[in-house]
């Protein structure tokens, strides 16, 4: 298939420029003024519209067993709600359980993937134990395609690692060139003040936060720049919500720690008075790390702007509310984690940060696609319009208006986060390695063309 898309204006995380761009089969061929499409090329008009290289989510969980649940999505539903969001590529979160065998975990997640998805995905490994097979194992992972690996600092008893576990991990990740992910808390303080929550009788949703509060955060950060610093490992700190975290991350990189920074859309715009809802509704809210007071979206919006945050992701968690969510009617600690946002990572960047001038159009493709794709061992496969580079791209429409709805969202969950919001824009055209997946917001593509993307480690 060729493709010739034209006259938009192309938005990389460093230019803008109007040009047209030639696909054939699956990799940009030409990017050039006037180019002329060959016989039977499908020509797309984009004049007046944004062209984006396709957006990379670097932290999503799709199949995923969580506290007594299943998350809702698959990877037919999950992919299809990617595309119509503008997203092309998914690095999902691998994580098995302190008893499983990391290998036969990694075959179970690419099974659920494999001939299922309408976009191209990768995997981040979770080691949730070290022990004496482990490092042979995750070479055997690493041999596969995987270069980089995923920690709790959280979640005790059944994801989390002790101090142990974590230093040899992030030693194998030094030697093997891989980036260690990390969920920042300290899961001791979070065991002890859910007890004590629980003791007093507070149970409703809002306590959530309580018993998380950013301070314990925050010592998760500097405990794992700590362990960082002293290895040499590269790391990267997943969905960032707070100043303060902020704070002793940006401390340890002016010490010379290697850490990349990641907060979350649901950071950026939602506050923890959501998660204080009356009726349960804050259930809908809960997460984790959770929702901040209000005065910390300022802060995060300025961190993508000055370069500080390197990197926009939704850590896409789908369980529905009735059913799912509602286990933790009566015990916070009870409810599944997750604020469902795949679809909509995309739009409300571009709607609640691009549109008011809180970062530009650069810094939104920077931040939700190219410093993914660097991160992550994907440049310039991915992230970048250039020749040779995949045909994933985005023709964004500005002049769009929608309102979002649970009623229309592709996410396999019974309630949107965003019920009501306002949208300027959307993606009216989405490729993936040149084939159109999406017209005018509704999925067009198959959801057996996505692809498992091999990366090679480079963080030695």
């Amino acid at each position: 298939m060729s493709i010739l898309i034209r006259g938009g204006e192309i938005v990389t995380d460093s230019k803008r420029f109007v040009a047209d761009i030639f696909c054939k089969g699956e990799t940009i061929t030409a990017i050039g003024p006037n180019l002329t499409a060959p016989e039977g090329a499908t020509v797309i008009e984009a004049k007046g519209k944004y062209v984006f290289p396709g957006f990379i989510d670097p932290h999503v969980h799709i199949y995923l067993p969580f506290m007594g649940a299943f998350a809702k999505d698959t990877y037919e539903t999950a992919s299809r709600a990617a595309l119509v969001g503008a997203t092309t590529t998914l690095i999902e979160m691998c994580c098995p359980s302190r008893a499983d065998d990391p290998l036969e975990a990694f075959d179970l997640w690419m099974s659920n993937a494999v001939g299922k998805s309408a976009c191209d995905f990768s995997f981040h490994m979770g080691v949730t134990k070290f022990d004496a097979t482990t490092a042979a194992k995750l070479e055997e992972i690493v041999a596969r395609g995987i270069s980089s690996l995923k920690v709790f600092l959280a979640y005790k008893g059944a994801f989390g690692i002790d101090d142990a576990e974590l230093y040899n991990t992030l030693k194998f990740a030094k030697s093997h060139g891989l980036i260690v992910t990390a969920h920042c808390e300290n899961e001791t303080l979070v065991s002890e003040r859910c007890k004590e929550l629980l003791a007093a009788g507070k149970t409703d949703p809002a306590q959530h936060h309580e018993s998380r509060p950013p301070l314990v955060e925050a010592e998760g950060v500097h405990h794992l720049m700590t362990f960082a610093e002293l290895t040499g490992a590269a790391t990267y700190i997943v969905h960032l919500s707070c100043a303060e975290s902020l704070h002793e991350a940006l401390r340890a990189r002016a010490r010379g720690v290697r850490v990349s920074i990641e907060t979350l859309i649901q950071y950026l715009v939602l506050d923890k008075s959501y998660a204080e809802l009356p009726n349960f509704e804050g259930a809908k809210f809960v997460m984790s790390p959770p929702l901040r007071d209000v005065k910390n979206q300022s802060v995060l919006w300025g961190g993508l702007a000055s370069g500080d945050i390197d990197t926009v992701a939704t850590d896409h968690a789908p369980f529905d509310f009735a059913k799912q969510k509602s286990m933790g009617a009566h015990d916070f600690t009870k409810i599944p984690n997750g604020i469902p946002s795949l679809e909509e990572r995309v739009n409300l960047l571009y709607s609640y940060g691009v549109v008011p001038g809180k970062i530009t159009l650069e810094q939104m493709v920077k931040t939700a696609s190219t410093n993914v794709a660097k991160t992550f061992d994907l440049y310039p496969r991915k992230g970048a319009i250039a020749v040779g580079s995949d045909a994933d791209l985005v023709v964004f429409d500005p002049d769009y208006r929608g309102v979002i709805s649970a009623k229309t969202q592709a996410m396999n969950v019974d309630y949107s986060a965003f019920e009501g919001w306002k949208i300027q824009g959307r993606a009216s055209v989405v490729t993936v390695r040149g084939e159109i997946a999406v017209r005018d917001g509704k999925f067009v593509g198959s959801t057996t063309h996505g692809q498992f993307l091999k990366r090679k480690p480079s963080h030695f």
